[in-house]
């Protein structure tokens, strides 16, 4: 009789980057890197995040992600699906200068999932990508319940996921894993260095308190 393979779950992972000095100034990203405070908030947090070692680690292609995920000892392999929501024109500007110009369209994305600035992004549709990329994590699960038995115990140690991004992702994350309606998105607040778990059983994704130090 063929033996029964156990279902393995997934874990995920979802860190917010650490602040850049655009952030603190009030301005929308713009690919900003760290600045010393940020590189030193997030070597002073690695012991309280404890992130595990071992596993597959994923960054946004921003450079705020990835001098996050160097700062926390990790070595990221990019993913563009991580990248922050694009704020189209509205880049790299104040965010007090976009409410004095534009009061109303400002007005409704932070609250309407279904608006975006001038040629960027809305948080539905990132919600759909943020969506689409943790699936994806999962067919990579059922293509190693496919393998040999020795494949899938040694890719089993490894289901753990660190994914280095930005708050809107996370904020994105939760509301796919939930199966809630995107318009909850400004009710959830996301500061740098955040952590959000989430697990991938048969019934799901599911939203869980992260475990740290």
């Amino acid at each position: 009789m063929r033996r029964q393979r156990k279902r393995m779950d997934t874990r995920l992972l979802l860190v917010s980057h650490a602040a850049t000095a655009a952030q603190r100034a009030g301005r929308f990203p713009a690919d900003d890197p760290l600045d010393a405070r940020g590189r030193a908030e997030a070597e002073a947090a690695r012991p309280r995040l404890a992130l595990p070692a071992g596993g597959a680690v994923f960054a946004s292609p921003a450079a705020s992600a990835r001098e996050t995920a160097a700062a926390l000892s990790l070595s990221a392999t990019p993913a563009d699906a991580l990248a922050d929501i694009d704020y189209g024109q509205w880049r790299g500007q104040r965010l007090a200068a976009i409410a004095d110009a534009t009061p109303r369209e400002l007005a409704a994305w932070t609250r309407e999932p279904d608006a975006a600035p001038p040629g960027g992004e809305s948080f539905g549709q990132l919600v759909q990508r943020v969506g689409e990329w943790l699936d994806a994590q999962q067919a990579d699960v059922r293509s190693c319940n496919a393998v040999n038995e020795a494949s899938f115990a040694a890719f089993a140690h490894s289901r753990t996921i660190v994914a280095i991004t930005h708050a809107t992702l996370l904020r994105a994350a939760i509301v796919h894993a939930l199966g809630a309606s995107p318009t909850v998105f400004c009710h959830i607040e996301i500061a740098p260095l955040s952590v959000v778990e989430l697990r991938h059983s048969r019934r799901g994704w599911s939203w869980r308190p992260a475990a740290t130090a």
